[in-house]
């Protein structure tokens, strides 16, 4: 067996900065040759687990990623194009992602990092590493936000903000159509109601009540866009005490009744 020779990189010398310059220079010639539609957003629609978008001042869609399509079954490129948060997501999680967006359009923040509810596959919320930035015009102005959503991975996972909350949500996203008190998901993990409230304060913007109400109405929203279940039935299944009550909730979050929403 050959003896195997590890390849490192070349070691470089330092480059005068006017090189640097230079290439500075050339590098943005050619950047303003290449057409919009032809930049290098297409590469995230070929890494697993990423989401890409790029929205301009108002809030519309102008990129969107192959993965985030298929999240709103979408399947043309184009098909997104001009949409925006209000018109994909319940109204509630929608206003929390244009709060983020206008802090970045103002300049009042450089970029944003958090953890932020969305939903898995099987239309469940979960949570995802959210990192915003600002897109920039040719003068230095503000003209969009640009981000990355991605799972966090298991070490990820490890991290205290998580274990804080993992077996909550956990709990609330499989327990969620049952009679659940938050009081009793804060036993069975080992926590007050004061501490669990804190730790979902920090790792989500929320309280614990309102992601297990967000979890029912999203649930919900599935079930009225993939059945045609009635009103009540879909109120039972989702855990809701009646069809008033689910009504209620329903429109608070989404801005519709779920008779309209069915109807859109």
């Amino acid at each position: 067996m050959r003896n195997a020779t590890l390849l490192k990189p070349r070691a470089l010398s330092q480059r005068p900065a006017s090189v640097i310059r230079h290439w500075q220079r050339e590098r943005d010639r050619w950047a303003a040759t290449l057409a919009p539609a032809a930049l290098f957003h297409p590469l995230f629609d070929h890494i697993p687990g990423v989401y890409f978008f790029a929205k301009n001042r108002q809030g519309h869609l102008m990129f969107a990623s192959e993965g985030l399509r298929q999240r709103y079954s979408m399947q043309d490129e184009f098909e997104i194009l001009g949409m925006t948060d209000f018109d994909l997501n319940p109204g509630s999680m929608a206003q929390a992602y244009v709060d983020d967006d206008d802090q970045l359009l103002q300049g009042k923040a450089p970029k944003i990092e958090r953890i932020e509810l969305w939903w898995d596959r099987q239309g469940m919320p979960d949570w995802f590493l959210v990192t915003k930035l600002p897109v920039h015009d040719q003068h230095g102005q503000i003209q969009g936000v640009m981000g990355l959503l991605r799972r966090p991975d298991e070490a990820e996972r490890r991290l205290p903000v998580f274990q804080t909350v993992a077996q909550a949500v956990e709990m609330i996203r499989h327990d969620f159509a049952r009679p659940l008190l938050v009081e009793d998901v804060a036993t069975a993990c080992g926590q007050s109601l004061r501490q669990l409230q804190r730790h979902f304060q920090a790792a989500f913007g929320i309280t614990p009540q309102e992601f297990l109400l967000k979890t029912r109405v999203l649930a919900a929203a599935r079930l009225l866009e993939t059945t045609a279940l009635s009103m009540a039935e879909i109120a039972r299944r989702c855990g809701f005490p009646d069809q008033s009550a689910f009504t209620q909730h329903f429109r608070k979050r989404t801005g519709k009744t779920p008779s309209a929403y069915r109807e859109r």
